[in-house]
């Protein structure tokens, strides 16, 4: 081995060691700690806090949360259960209140009896919160006193003082994010105030309420009926099959479970699973456990059926898992001693023993239900065998889509225009409508990575569709053969042929109807694209303004105002763009397809519960609802196309 230089031999000492203190090692690296500094790390700070409160309230110790977001970043959450201890903590020899504010792994979550069941980051979460704000104040009202201690970046301004007398008890956490962590303090109402709608639901009697004062918003949720109602509300837009959610809770050496599900007639899958009151996103072992149980629950009551007696059900094939779920929506909420997830912003729950407690619970209860309930029955299960014909005679069509081995060129679309680069990772698809506008992409695109697929006309409403007439329209066949990692459950994305999905539509409305039925598409059958950051929306220009040899692309009307404001009285030319096929190839590709200057919208799902309700909403058959969502969105669309 060739020795290193002498001025770099002995470089690497105790000297190179670092030990970060408290809550410096959160500031450091925060995405360890909360994710990511985007907009959901910090809601998750808001959050955390609040997750806090709710742990009180199963408890039993509360029954009430507020939250406050400020005109200023401020936000303040306040409830009303027993208050943080403020008493000398023995092994901190601090207060137990600055303990639990700046160590982190200090609280009562750890097997000392104080919480049976609780939500936060593993007992770090009100610390980590404090870390990365700028201010922070916690007042606590406990033993008729009101003790108060502020903090900034995470260090304490002093001592814990006693302010007065107080009443009641409860704890109030103000605090103001830092922003050269995090930017913008820029709170989504909406988002913050599902997130309080589910804990709502998943805490019985517990009020949650939320008020944002930069848009004199608020909302304030309290139900009686827990999870069962929440399948109701999720529901609450579609045909249900049966009037009433088949509710099922049990204790298991003290798990507790509940589980709430309810069919309609439509062909998608809502299924939301919580433990400890915390969105388990990536589902885990208690998903998988009542996936198993519905599946086979099911055909045994087929099997066990009086009307298949006498052939004893042998001429149809039992039920699989996708034919159960079509048309599902369920709730499954679990409370774990000791919770073990995946990820510290626990998107999957990862017990084993608790998919064997969740499949035994929906075992015996759904087996009950249907039973006791003999007509619902019939028709939740007339549902699944439709499903499974509609399944069979969507495999058939698959056969004519999706290819055995290696895609290879020769079976592409004959439309589709494919780049030359092989690496997946540096191509893009351009999903463009009509022949118009894939003339122009295909002559204005760099033939080196981007590919175009040009669209004719809009594609079917999957929303409305079984999986066998989706496969059979062509326009859809054409979309999954290019891509090339299948739909549904098939889904193998290691296939994926473009790294960069890109819907290119007009900007009018029949541009707008083809951009929601496409992401209809994707969310319904290939979610995973989604969720990996496959999948983007191109911003096409609404006009060109030019006023002598100036010449501005403006993409929204504000713009467009604030640039005709700078001319003033000299001649100003204006050309909408309603079509991309008006654009010269030149143009499109400077304005759109050059990744140099264009803008692009990444999809993202942030709540799957609000984007299955919107998309069947949107999509579905019932008018009413959808009448009622655009009048309440009217104020504020965009790009109007009148």
């Amino acid at each position: 081995m060739q020795d290193l230089p002498a001025n770099l031999q002995n470089d690497y000492t105790a000297e190179n060691i670092q030990v970060l203190k408290g809550l410096e090692a959160v500031r450091r690296r925060p995405g360890m700690y909360i994710g990511g500094t985007d907009q959901r790390g910090l809601h998750l700070l808001a959050l955390e806090i609040v997750y806090n409160s709710v742990d009180e309230a199963i408890a039993g110790w509360g029954n009430s949360v507020d939250i406050t977001i400020f005109n200023d970043g401020f936000v303040r959450v306040q409830d009303n259960g027993r208050g943080i201890p403020v008493d000398k903590h023995t092994d901190s020899g601090l207060s137990a209140l600055e303990t639990v504010m700046t160590m982190l792994h200090a609280g009562a979550k750890f097997g000392s009896g104080s919480y049976r069941v609780s939500s936060g980051l593993h007992g770090v979460g009100a610390s980590v919160v404090n870390a990365l704000s700028a201010w922070m104040r916690v007042e606590v009202r406990r033993d008729g006193s009101l003790h108060v201690q502020e903090y900034r970046h995470g260090l304490p301004q002093g001592p814990v003082t006693i302010e007065g007398p107080a009443d009641g008890s409860g704890t109030t956490v103000t605090f103001r994010p830092d922003e050269q962590i995090f930017g913008g303090l820029d709170y989504d109402f909406d988002v913050l105030a599902q997130r309080c709608r589910e804990l709502a639901y998943l805490v019985p009697k517990l009020e949650v309420s939320i008020r944002d004062e930069r848009t004199d918003r608020e909302a304030v949720f309290y139900f009686e009926g827990g999870i069962a109602s929440f399948v109701h509300h999720l529901n609450r837009s579609k045909d249900i099959l049966h009037p009433k959610a088949a509710y099922m809770s049990k204790v298991v050496d003290g798990n507790a479970i509940e589980v709430a599900l309810q069919y309609h007639d439509g062909y998608s899958e809502l299924v939301l699973t919580f433990a400890n009151c915390v969105n388990t996103a990536d589902g885990g072992s208690h998903l998988t456990g009542f996936r198993s149980a519905l599946t086979r629950v099911l055909n045994d009551y087929i099997n066990k059926s009086k009307n298949n007696s006498k052939n004893g059900n042998r001429s149809e094939p039992n039920l699989s898992g996708e034919d159960v779920r079509g048309g599902l929506t369920a709730v499954i909420s679990v409370k774990l001693d000791e919770p073990q997830f995946e990820g510290q912003v626990k998107a999957k729950l990862g017990n084993p023993e608790v998919k064997g407690q969740v499949e035994s619970v929906v075992a015996e209860f759904l087996a009950e239900y249907l039973q006791e309930h003999p007509s619902d029955a019939k028709r939740i299960i007339d549902k699944c065998q439709t499903a499974a014909k509609a399944r069979e005679a969507a495999r058939r069509a698959r056969e004519l889509v999706f290819r055995k081995g290696p895609l290879e060129t020769g079976t592409l679309p004959g439309k589709l225009a494919e780049c030359a680069e092989k690496d997946p990772a540096q191509c893009e698809l351009f999903l463009v409508e009509g022949d118009s506008a894939g003339g122009s992409a295909k002559q204005g695109r760099d033939r080196r990575f981007q590919a175009i697929l040009p669209l004719k006309g809009k594609i079917l409403n999957v929303e409305k569709a079984t999986a066998d007439k989706m496969l059979a329209h062509e326009e859809i066949r054409a979309l999954i053969t290019t891509l090339g990692i299948g739909i549904a459950d098939q889904i193998e994305l290691a296939r994926l042929r473009y790294h960069r999905v890109i819907i290119m539509t007009d900007a009018d409305v029949d541009g707008s109807h083809i951009r929601t039925l496409l992401l209809t598409f994707f969310f319904r059958n290939m979610v995973d694209l989604i969720l990996n950051g496959h999948l983007y929306i191109a911003q096409p220009p609404l006009y060109r303004i030019k006023s002598g040899r100036e010449e501005h692309w403006v993409f929204t009307e504000k713009e467009k105002e604030e640039i005709l404001s700078k001319f003033k009285a000299k001649k100003v030319d204006i050309q909408r763009y309603k079509g991309l096929g008006e654009m010269s190839p030149e143009q499109l590709w400077q304005t759109t397809m050059d990744p140099g200057t264009r803008t692009m919208l990444q999809v993202e799902i942030e709540d799957a519960a609000r984007a299955d309700e919107v998309f069947h909403m949107l999509m579905g058959d019932e008018v009413p609802p959808r009448k009622a969502f655009i009048q309440a969105h009217a104020k504020s669309v965009k790009n109007l196309d009148i």
